[in-house]
């Protein structure tokens, strides 16, 4: 079973007003840092990109500086996450693009992000909402798995699916915070084995509509 939209909504609020202060959790100063950040933080955790980007945003501030370094000498700055040479190698793929086709600055259009090498929907999305403030919802594995859980989509949806149903329920100028907020929900409470959901029974009250 599936919850209506207005229990959707309910649960996906109630989630919000848990983490009303709820911020990314990547550390970045402007888009291009953003972007970085988020293609490495793919099959890695957020803190784990956090203590490889100093040093990497130190060496390479600019696209044109990371376009110019070697895919060795960009591996070398964030060899302790998973996939780090193809990390390198995409890093170095985009900063060339950004340089050759959008005249170094990181593009706003779902449609340009995605042209970028190593840039799938889900980094685009957070692109778009985190660095330009332009209505997006990004699905990532928290996402999806409370999503799934609290039965807002059925368990077989896609990452897509999700993302549309959420955009569906909830208002637009509440996609960002629902993003946030159910990140640190799905770290926190809502955990891949034994989820202490039960622990907030406001998720499971309907009776108010």
């Amino acid at each position: 079973m599936v919850l209506s939209k207005k229990r959707a909504r309910k649960v996906i609020e109630e989630i919000i007003a848990l983490y009303p202060d709820a911020k990314p959790s990547l550390n970045f100063e402007n888009d291009f840092e953003l972007l970085v950040a988020v293609m490495l933080s793919a099959q890695t955790t957020d803190a784990a990109v956090n203590i490889v980007t100093p040093a990497l945003f130190t060496a390479y501030p600019t696209p044109q500086t990371m376009a110019e370094a070697s895919e060795d000498d960009i591996a070398k700055y964030i060899s302790r996450l998973g996939l780090y040479r193809n990390k390198s190698k995409y890093l170095k793929k985009c900063a060339q693009q950004l340089v050759s086709e959008f005249g170094g600055q990181v593009p706003q259009t779902r449609k340009e992000l995605e042209s970028l090498a190593g840039v799938g929907r889900k980094t685009a999305n957070v692109v778009m909402s985190v660095g330009f403030g332009i209505p997006a919802f990004a699905v990532d594995t928290h996402v999806e798995r409370i999503s799934k859980h609290h039965k807002i989509v059925k368990q077989s949806a896609s990452p897509l699916e999700v993302e549309k149903r959420v955009m569906e329920v909830l208002p637009k100028e509440e996609w960002l915070s629902a993003h946030q907020a159910m990140i640190l929900f799905g770290r926190e409470v809502c955990h891949p084995k034994n989820p202490e959901c039960t622990k907030y029974p406001q998720l499971y009250d309907f009776s108010d509509l």
